[in-house]
């Protein structure tokens, strides 16, 4: 069975997902709700104007509930009530400069709002597939060349990076005493951690994003600036981490001993580029513009250098990255062009998901 002939296997499935309103949130949403999933999402409202879920006019498409991941009381009524599935769990403090100036909140969110989460599944009295999105940050990032394997050391040295290493923990806690595989006749769950690169994509306007802040300066004719010229991320375009997201969900759906854990989905090596090269990438696409090379010596600590290891998802999942870097960073740019020149969001992202579908013909 080719993988999107797979995804059906959703329709008609009750799909919660939480941070909704986000960039991948919407992402994931809208492509649930294509594939004929029931879909009920809960999020705090959209941060950005424009914003990807509003354009989308998902509130017309799924069930929408705008609430606070730190609102136990809230969030476990309308989870439990829903009666999902599967739930999604991406709702988060995102940003690592954000997490220095509110180190309380970025904890609370996503380890504490993390335990809402699977507290409130503990109570949910049906079977359930719970994937936890985390982030390639969680491991002890040690700048070496060797991309990281999901049993290497958890860590962080920013607090955005070590709330969600925290977060790492709290999902294996809750695997462990509440979801024990050995145990799963009497509660039918199954959690799973999935941790992605950085991605890209058409309708992200979110502050402090390479990309967004790009296609920012582009369309305002300024300078592009970059304060970490040389740091080397894994760049991937959306569709290729929720993707995985998804194939993890229905193996688990299909064999929960065998798929719990933690999983990384990135690009391959070769897709590693650095944040000014990816710059120049996106200028020669777009036909013009300039890069301002802003380095201050008393700048926040960020990482310089972080590689992920996929052949877990690839070997065992029969997961693979579809698009290169260069193709990912050419379709993102397009996709905003064409925004910007008048075309709708809607079909931008059904023309986007018919593409990535072909790549697997």
């Amino acid at each position: 069975m080719a993988v999107t002939d797979e995804l059906r296997s959703f329709s008609g499935k009750r799909v919660f997902i939480t941070g909704h309103t986000g960039f991948k949130g919407s992402w994931l949403s809208y492509w649930m709700q294509s594939l004929g999933a029931i879909v009920k999402g809960y999020s705090l409202p959209p941060v950005t104007e424009p914003n990807l879920f509003s354009l989308l006019k998902l509130d017309k498409d799924i069930e929408s509930m705008i609430g606070n991941i730190n609102d136990y009381s809230t969030l476990s009524r309308e989870l439990i009530d829903f009666k999902p599935d599967f739930i999604f769990h991406l709702a988060a403090q995102p940003l690592v400069r954000k997490s220095y100036k509110d180190p309380l909140d970025t904890f609370q969110t996503n380890v504490v709002g993390t335990a809402n989460v699977l507290q409130a599944l503990n109570h949910l009295n049906k079977p359930c597939i719970c994937i936890c999105i985390t982030t390639d940050k969680v491991y002890q990032n040690n700048e070496w060349i060797y991309p990281y394997r999901e049993n290497d050391r958890l860590g962080g040295y920013d607090p955005y990076s070590a709330s969600k290493a925290c977060s790492e923990l709290v999902i294996s806690s809750f695997s462990d005493s509440y979801f024990n595989t050995k145990n799963y006749p009497e509660h039918n769950k199954a959690i799973a951690s999935a941790r992605a690169g950085n991605v890209i994509g058409g309708g992200d306007w979110s502050e402090d994003r390479l990309m967004p802040d790009i296609v920012r300066s582009l369309s305002e004719k300024k300078d592009i600036i970059i304060r970490n010229p040389s740091a080397v991320r894994p760049w991937q375009h959306v569709m290729e981490p929720l993707l995985g997201y998804m194939q993890l969900a229905l193996s688990m759906h299909s064999d929960s001993f065998k798929y719990t854990g933690g999983w990384n989905f990135g690009p391959r090596t070769e897709d590693n580029f650095s944040v000014l090269e990816l710059s120049k990438i996106a200028i020669n696409i777009w036909g013009e513009g300039n890069i301002n090379i802003t380095q201050d010596a008393n700048a926040l600590h960020e990482a310089h250098l972080l590689r992920l290891d996929i052949s877990k998802a690839v070997g065992e999942l029969k997961w693979s990255p579809k698009m290169g870097a260069e193709e990912a960073i050419q379709r993102t740019i397009q996709w905003y062009q064409a925004f910007y020149s008048g075309s709708n969001a809607r079909k931008l992202m059904k023309e986007d998901l018919k593409y990535y579908q072909s790549l697997f013909n």
